[in-house]
């Protein structure tokens, strides 16, 4: 599998051609300089070339909820949106706690093909939060796991968490915390603030993730560990990470693409009306302060990455009234676009600093060989060709996902994922999956 990809701007610098030959880049070099032998030709004339983008907080469902998503329709819609690895949080049924699931969600991913899956071990024995599940044998398996999260609930025992953070040091492991106080929010809807007590829905309040990133902090220094913070929501939650990594802990932190462009007016005033369930998640959409906060922290590095916490549903489990509605979005085949929107066009990152917060940054944050690095001679050809001047409407009955609760159902954004490459093979050309 040999392609001349031509006129691509790698990094959204000047334009050059790339060669692809044996599943790796075989040459960088001006327009025409390359000699391409035999090569298939990819023209990216205005095209912006990328190393391939890596999700660190996916949810694929399977095993135990394929009707919302498996991982070929999950991984599907990666390959669409760009990603060329993701890791699959270990919230299913069963729950990925033990070294047989995750070599089963991984050997999915294998035979689906569309993009690496790495699985997501679990840091409780069924997320339940009463002992270690078998992180050691997870870490050994074939899926050699080594991101462990509760995601959907907070390790919320302190106790729990600092054998956790002890135990993955062994391994070099990471300990990827679900932020939620769950007393602060039990039974919580929605953002507490205006919007919430004029529409009547119990508040989530923002001290409830920033409380137990603090703690988590504390706990992650005092062991020596590593620690990575889901989801972060708040403009507290970003001064608590921005402290704790001027003390020189091993912190990182992810945001979402929702979080970076949405806020919980959404719930009062969308399109639809007030009470669209397509704006509930976990952790809530915030303010237009919170998001400034989430954007500046992203630009200049106190959030580490981009992570989409995809998140699909079934239409019934959305199409309802707002408290029984399930929490969650998904984001894969639109997060770039989003990115592009908040922070490309807004001018607090250029395409070098998408790429890091995207691709480098989460890779190299969920120890993924092969994946983020410079898209140079002797690297893996793992890589995405984005048209930065394209702008569609959202449309979601195109989603590869086998769900449809995207919040941006309708919206114009910015940027289409023209094509990706897995170690040289393409898995989509010209916006299709081949």
């Amino acid at each position: 599998m040999t392609y001349l990809i031509t006129g691509a701007r790698l990094l959204g610098g000047d334009p050059c051609d790339i060669l692809i030959d044996g599943g790796h880049v075989a040459e960088v070099g001006a327009p025409g300089a390359v000699d391409a032998g035999r090569a298939s030709r990819v023209d990216a004339d205005g095209l912006i070339a990328l190393p391939g983008l890596v999700d660190l907080h996916t949810h694929l469902r399977e095993p135990g909820r394929e009707d919302a998503e498996t991982v070929a329709s999950g991984t599907a819609a990666a390959a669409l949106g760009g990603y060329t690895a993701v890791h699959a949080m270990a919230n299913t049924s069963p729950v990925a706690d033990t070294a047989g699931v995750v070599e089963q969600v991984w050997r999915l991913g294998q035979e689906a093909g569309h993009c690496d899956v790495r699985p997501v071990g679990a840091v409780t024995a069924g997320l339940k939060g009463a002992q270690l599940a078998e992180l050691g044998a997870m870490a050994d398996s074939a899926a050699r796991v080594r991101v462990f999260s509760d995601d959907g609930v907070c390790v919320s025992d302190a106790v729990l968490m600092r054998r956790a953070l002890e135990y993955v040091k062994a391994f070099d492991g990471v300990i990827a915390q679900h932020a939620q106080e769950p007393r602060l929010t039990a039974g919580a809807q929605m953002n507490e603030g205006e919007v919430s007590g004029r529409l009547g829905l119990a508040g989530w309040p923002a001290v409830a993730e920033e409380a137990i990133i603090a703690r988590d902090c504390l706990l992650a220094a005092h062991v020596g560990s590593r620690l990575h913070v889901c989801h972060v929501s708040t403009a507290g939650s970003v001064e608590i990470i921005r402290w704790a990594k001027s003390k020189g802990w091993d912190v990182t932190a992810e945001v979402t693409p929702h979080h970076l462009l949405l806020t919980d007016a959404l719930a009062e005033a969308s399109p639809a009306g007030p009470y669209n369930p397509l704006y509930k998640v976990n952790p809530p959409l915030r303010t237009a302060a919170d998001v400034r906060a989430l954007r500046e922290a992203l630009a200049d590095g106190t959030i580490d990455c981009v992570a989409t916490d995809h998140a699909p549903h079934p239409v019934e489990d959305k199409e309802t009234e707002w408290p029984a509605a399930a929490m969650g979005m998904v984001g894969l085949e639109t997060a770039l676009s989003v990115v592009q929107e908040a922070m490309v066009e807004t001018g607090l990152l250029d395409w070098a600093g998408v790429a890091d917060r995207m691709s480098t940054r989460p890779a190299r944050i969920g120890r993924v060989a092969g994946h983020g690095g410079h898209l140079r001679a002797g690297a893996p050809a793992n890589l995405t060709l984005v048209d930065p001047s394209a702008r569609a409407e959202v449309d979601p009955s195109g989603f590869a996902s086998r769900s449809r609760n995207t919040p941006y159902v309708g919206m114009t954004l910015p940027g289409r994922v023209v094509a990706t490459f897995l170690r040289g093979r393409p898995t989509v050309s010209e916006g299709k999956l081949t």
